[in-house]
C-alpha cells in the first residue's frame, strides 16, 4: 500500500496562520494552489517581459508541492520557525525528514520523478526563487483579504510581507504587485466591470 497521495490530500486539514485570529481560515491546499498560479505567472512574466527562458509549468508544479511536507509536520508559524538560527536549522532537519518520508510512501518506480519536487535539484534552482516570491505574494494576499474583512490582526504582517517582497529585487514580483495586487482589494462587482 502506498500512502503518498492520501498524505498529500491531507494538506486540506492543515490550517495556516495559527497564531493569528483569522476572519477566514486558509489551509495548505488553498495556499499551494495560489502559490502555483502565481509562480506560473511570475515565470511567464520573466519570459515575456524580462527576456527569460524558464519553464512556467515546472514552476507551477513546484508551487503545488512546496509545502507538502507540512502534511506531516503541520504549519509551524513563521515567527517561531525563523526566531533564531538554532530553530531554523532544527526545522530544516524536520522538514527534510518529512520530505524523505513522503518520497518513501511512493512506489519505487515513481520516487525518482517526485524527488526533485522535495529535494531541490540544481536544474530547478532558478525556479525556486519564483516559488518563494509567489509564496510571499500569497501571504500578502491573505493579509489583504483579512484587512478587507475588518481584521486588523494582519496589518503588521501585510507591511512586513510587502517589504520582504520588495527586498527580493525581482522585477517580475514588482510587476505583479503593481498590476495585479490592487484588484485583490476590489469587490466582485468591481472586478467584473
Amino acid at each position: 500500500m502506498n500512502g503518498f497521495f492520501a498524505m498529500i490530500s491531507r494538506m486540506k486539514y492543515i490550517n495556516r496562520w495559527a497564531l493569528m485570529r483569522n476572519a477566514h481560515s486558509e489551509n495548505l491546499c488553498e495556499h499551494s494552489f495560489e502559490v502555483s498560479v502565481i509562480a506560473h505567472a511570475l515565470v511567464t512574466l520573466h519570459n515575456s517581459k524580462f527576456g527569460g527562458s524558464l519553464d512556467p509549468e515546472r514552476a507551477a508544479v513546484l508551487g503545488l508541492f512546496h509545502d507538502a511536507p507540512e502534511s506531516l509536520t503541520g504549519d509551524l508559524p513563521t515567527p517561531v520557525k525563523y526566531d533564531n538560527d538554532s530553530l531554523r536549522q532544527a526545522y530544516k532537519a524536520v522538514e527534510e525528514n518529512a520530505c524523505s518520508a513522503l518520497i518513501s510512501m511512493l512506489p519505487e518506480e515513481l520516487q525518482d520523478s517526485y524527488t526533485p519536487l522535495f529535494v531541490h535539484a540544481d536544474s530547478d534552482l532558478p525556479l525556486w526563487r519564483f516559488v518563494k516570491a509567489a509564496d510571499k505574494i500569497s501571504a500578502l494576499i491573505k493579509c489583504i483579504d483579512e484587512r478587507k474583512s475588518g481584521n486588523t490582526e494582519f496589518c503588521a504582517a501585510e507591511k512586513s510581507t510587502l517589504e520582504y517582497i520588495r527586498k527580493m529585487d525581482m522585477p517580475e514580483a514588482d510587476y505583479f504587485l503593481e498590476n495585479f495586487i490592487p484588484s485583490y482589494g476590489m469587490t466582485l462587482d468591481d472586478l467584473k466591470k
